[in-house]
């Protein structure tokens, strides 16, 4: 039964947020349409009544273009136990394979240009239980949420974990709602809708921290409700309606109960989960499963009473939202916008632009006649024109009219750079001709120094990126009970494959509580910008090798193991030639094996022939004489 209490609230709050933040929808349409090449002017001058350019030079576009980074932050992950150093490397590739399997190159493009354009955009982490395999129940999931789908607390902003409570509208269609939800498409109508409809809705997502600490949701579509879940991050396992029992797992919801054969089940809220079988870590110690326990009772003697281990469920306990800013702005949850900083360059260029045109069109050649002349206008190569009279001829003449755009194009030129000064962005940094930088030194110098001052906005991304990997570890924490697969690299750049146990992270302390760890830093790689460009790390590599850094660059040794760091650099066959060097390398140490115990035996030879035959052992061969082989025993076959 839905609650209408908690719909009403939470569309009230809806009402009531979304009106405070009207005029910041209203912003981001008019940034959005800046950004796609507006041709709107806005008069800065008294008596300017030019409302449309004629040309559009989209300096916002260019400038928001050239600061694109197409590189996705890599985790790093740092214990703050020395015995967790292990479990913090297998988080860090357990969360480089989930960048790897979820469409992370759409989604930090699209931030790419949302977050300057707008000041700052959302990541949206769910658990979709929906997700299955034959072994798996449930894949993490990670969606780009625009600012404009983001209804804040009003009054808070610092922050979104600070909130209350933090609405999204996500537009879907009607039939995923139903699939979904099981909830009729009439239901999902809208009031006053036309005949043919639409096949799209907005579904809303409230999340908000309940009396315990914990977030809930509450999701409804017009007046109809979706999904309420007091307390959203709690597990939950169908029992049966009747006498309580879970329901199997092989059971698909139809089937009745095993124990009172009921076939009504219903959701239940677990705080913990009960061990019937011990579950074995990844270290090879075990979680015990039935346990004996001895207590009183009633006649004060003691009873050994059998139970499984009680665990209790991880909840994350954090917004699944994740806020990316461009520029912290203080007083502004969203950061600032590059589209408002740039916004009079970009008028005041398209005013010039417009008026630029305007001179060049009504420029021209004009033919002054006197008034009884006549002129033939038509396709013929040669014009006829009757003067009327000789003196009239004489005041023919032709009057060129060129419009003086120099000062136009010099001021443009000066707008220019200003929106990019503003910004902070030279030739260089844009791969554009510097003529103050004369090397290809002083050019990366340049580009460097561009790079510093948009420096803050790649710590924003770092910061959102690592709130980012914290939250989807402590969601593949909290739901994902069957182990999952985790291939990384060795140094030796072969494949390493290992698992991702949640239970690795379940301890117990002195008292016999059992508790989750969960204490890890997480941040990025500084060094990914520099691993993703391939061509400066194998330049790099091989001038390591040239340096001897390596060791002797002539030695076989030393070639294995260059060609070993191209292979894990991705180097076009690498691993061909590694492997080529590899079995080089066995080969001559067959050879060098064969020579040494040659030369062994010679040497054994050498010194017998100067004992005497008489110093032989009578199991020791003469020299020169061969040795004869043993005769064969029962049904041996002698070796040839």
């Amino acid at each position: 039964m839905a609650n209408k209490t908690r719909l009403r609230l939470c569309q009230d709050r809806l009402l009531k947020n979304e009106s405070a933040c009207q005029s910041a929808i209203d912003a981001m349409d008019a940034r959005q349409t800046v950004y796609l090449g507006s041709n709107r002017l806005i008069s800065r001058v008294k008596g300017d009544r030019k409302t449309k350019a004629a040309h559009v030079r989209n300096l916002t576009a260019e400038l928001i273009e050239a600061q694109v980074n197409s590189s996705i932050p890599q985790p790093k992950v740092t214990a703050k136990r020395k015995e967790d150093e292990g479990k913090a490397r297998l988080i860090e590739d357990m969360l480089r394979n989930e960048l790897d399997r979820l469409p992370f190159e759409q989604i930090n493009d699209m931030m790419e240009r949302t977050v300057p354009i707008q000041g700052g955009a959302c990541f949206l982490v769910e658990w979709d239980n929906r997700k299955r395999t034959h072994t798996t129940v449930g894949e993490l999931a990670v969606t780009a949420v625009h600012p404009k789908q983001l209804i804040p607390q009003e009054g808070v902003t610092t922050g979104i974990q600070d909130m209350d409570y933090v609405i999204l509208k996500l537009p879907q269609t009607k039939e995923s709602l139903r699939q979904r939800y099981h909830v009729p498409l009439e239901e999902l109508e809208q009031e006053g809708e036309d005949e043919r409809g639409t096949d799209m809705v907005t579904q809303y997502l409230a999340y908000y921290k309940n009396d315990s600490g914990g977030i809930g949701l509450y999701s409804w579509v017009n007046d109809t409700e979706l999904m309420d879940l007091p307390d959203y991050q709690a597990r939950r396992i169908k029992r049966c309606a009747s006498c309580g029992e879970p329901e199997p797992i092989s059971a698909d919801g139809k089937q009745p109960c095993p124990k009172c054969g009921c076939k009504e089940w219903k959701d239940s809220e677990e705080d913990f989960e009960e061990l019937w079988e011990p579950v074995t870590r990844s270290d090879g110690t075990e979680i015990p499963g039935i346990f004996a326990e001895e207590k009183e009772d009633e006649e004060g003697g003691t009873v050994t009473v059998a139970g499984p281990t009680r665990i209790p469920y991880y909840k994350p306990d954090i917004f699944p939202v994740i806020l990316q800013k461009n520029v912290s702005v203080f007083g502004q949850l969203l950061g600032d916008s590059d589209v408002d900083k740039i916004a009079d360059q970009q008028n005041t260029a398209n005013r010039i632009e417009t008026k630029i045109i305007e001179k060049l069109i009504k420029s021209g050649s004009y033919l002054v006649l006197p008034d009884d002349a006549s002129l033939r206008a038509d396709a013929e190569e040669m014009k006829v024109i009757r003067p009327g009279t000789p003196a009239a001829a004489q005041m023919i003449s032709v009057k060129d009219m060129e419009g003086n755009i120099s000062q136009d194009m010099a001021y443009l030129a000066q707008v220019y750079e200003e929106a990019r000064q503003v910004i902070g962005i030279t030739d260089s940094f844009q791969g554009r001709r510097d003529t103050t930088a004369t090397s290809g030194r002083a050019k990366e110098f340049s580009a460097n120094q561009a790079a510093g001052r948009l420096e803050s906005k790649r710590v924003m991304k770092d910061a959102a990126y690592a709130q980012l990997f914290e939250a989807m570890f402590k969601f593949k924490l909290a739901y994902a009970d069957e182990k999952r697969p985790v291939i990384s690299r060795d140094m030796d750049g072969s494949p390493l494959y290992e698992e991702f146990n949640r239970y690795d992270f379940l301890e117990q302390d002195a008292a016999g509580e059992w508790y989750w760890n969960d204490g890890f830093l997480f941040s990025c790689d500084t060094t990914a910008p520099l691993a993703n460009n391939r061509e400066a790390m194998w330049q790099e590599t091989r001038q390591n090798l040239q340096s001897g850094a390596f060791g002797n660059p002539t030695e076989l040794n030393t070639l294995i193991l260059f060609w070993g760091k191209m292979e894990l650099l991705h180097y076009p066959g690498a691993g061909e030639t590694k492997r080529y060097l590899e079995r080089r390398q066995e080969e001559e140490n067959r050879q060098a094996q064969a020579q040494q115990a040659q030369m062994a035996q010679m040497a054994q030879m050498t010194q017998g022939a100067q004992q005497g035959p008489e110093q032989l052992s009578p199991e020791q061969p003469m020299p020169g004489q061969m040795e004869q082989p043993p005769e064969p025993a029962g049904n041996q076959i002698p070796m040839l």
